[in-house]
């Protein structure tokens, strides 16, 4: 409880393995996309390119709803390091995984909609599940002011500021490392909030602002909404299905 405050595998094979078991997972409606942090003040250009057959999404919303300026780019630092660009799909922030989880963040889900939050809270177990007396919202920034004072001692700069290496550190030590007593487990918060939310940001469909242009989808061979592969989802497990060059999302059937 916050009683004051609100790899040897590849990143990219292990993400591969959680978005096939984790596609289907979605939050709350949000808008699809945003003005990002790193990109603020650059010049702007054409709307990503849209793979043939495929919708393009809606004009993006300008801003983030629910993160601040420094909490949004040391999310965007987080997610461009922890999915990083190469020939099958773009980093993390250009896929919309910040935008996902601000979005989380700024609706029900992140506002605790359905959390029990007015007190008297007792020890509880881990598999109760939220154990908080705070919101989604506030546990995540929390968490981000612990890692930025963290990596401020360490590295006398804040996340987003720190070489790969360097922040391939702190997210090992941080995802690994037990908290010192009365210390805020910033182990819990990474493993049990922000990689969750991380992967399904990636993921999800890209109504909830993830998953951009269904990039991720195509690039694990994923044909859509599972509604509609019933039979398919057991005959193509494991190879990539012959419909997954253009998948369908949520906003395709609307």
């Amino acid at each position: 409880m916050l009683p004051d405050e609100p790899q040897g595998l590849s990143r990219r094979s292990l993400l591969t393995g959680a978005g096939a078991l984790g596609v289907g997972v979605g939050v709350v409606a949000a808008a699809p996309d945003a003005i990002l942090v790193r990109q603020a003040g650059a010049e702007e250009g054409s709307p990503p390119a849209t793979a043939p057959g495929q919708a393009a999404q809606p004009d993006a919303v300008a801003g983030y709803q629910s993160l601040g300026i420094e909490e949004a780019a040391i999310v965007e630092a987080l997610v461009a390091h922890m999915w990083p660009a190469d020939d099958l799909s773009p980093d993390g922030v250009a896929l919309g995984i910040a935008v996902f989880i601000d979005r989380q963040l700024a609706g029900a889900y992140g506002q605790g909609d359905r959390l029990y939050l007015s007190g008297p809270f007792r020890q509880g177990k881990p598999e109760h599940g939220y154990q908080l007396a705070c919101t989604p919202e506030a546990y995540l920034k929390a968490g981000l002011r612990h890692l930025a004072e963290i990596s401020d001692r360490r590295y006398a700069a804040p996340p987003d500021r720190l070489t790969p290496d360097q922040l391939e550190a702190l997210l090992h030590d941080i995802s690994e490392t037990p908290p010192e007593p009365a210390a805020f487990d910033l182990k819990a918060w990474f493993n049990e909030l922000f990689y969750p939310l991380f992967v399904r940001g990636a993921f999800a469909d890209p109504i909830y602002g993830g998953n951009r242009d269904k990039q991720a989808w195509r690039m694990i061979g994923y044909p859509g909404l599972p509604a509609t592969y019933t039979t398919d989802m057991v005959t193509w497990r494991g190879r990539r299905h012959p419909a997954s060059d253009t998948p369908m999302s949520i906003q395709d059937f609307s």
